[in-house]
């Protein structure tokens, strides 16, 4: 018994003394990499996969789903944006739940379009 006590203090000892391991330093999403869904105005649809939609007149975010979820709907179909965390606030494709038509859609990607990008949007595209 008194051998055990030794060995597991021993190793107790041991697992103590070992370096932690850095972990990757967690990035705070940003004020411009998140947008309100309060702020969300105007939608357009881009094949069964892609959502573009406003932010409060002052940028275009591009939703990328994995399934066909808009197959079948029209750019003025409504669709549902919701946060998933209750907070209001979305800052990645997991906090956003969307839905079209009673198809729930998964999203797979969520961006802010650049200037740039939102000049290349074709016309019946941009939001």
């Amino acid at each position: 018994m008194k051998t055990a006590l030794t060995l597991i203090g021993a190793a107790s000892a041991l697992i103590l003394a070992l370096p932690v391991q850095a972990q990757p330093a967690q990035t705070k999403p940003t004020q411009s990499s998140c947008f309100r869904t309060s702020e969300m105005r105007n939608h357009t649809t881009d094949g069964d996969k892609t959502l573009y939609f406003d932010v409060g007149g002052r940028s275009v975010w591009r939703a990328q789903m994995s399934n066909g979820c808009f197959a079948g709907s029209t750019s003025s179909d409504p669709i549902v944006l919701l946060d998933r965390v209750g907070s209001g606030r979305v800052c990645s494709a997991i906090e956003l739940d969307v839905s079209s038509n009673g198809n729930r859609c998964i999203v797979s990607s969520l961006a802010k379009l650049t200037p740039e990008e939102v000049a290349a949007l074709p016309k019946k595209t941009k939001p």
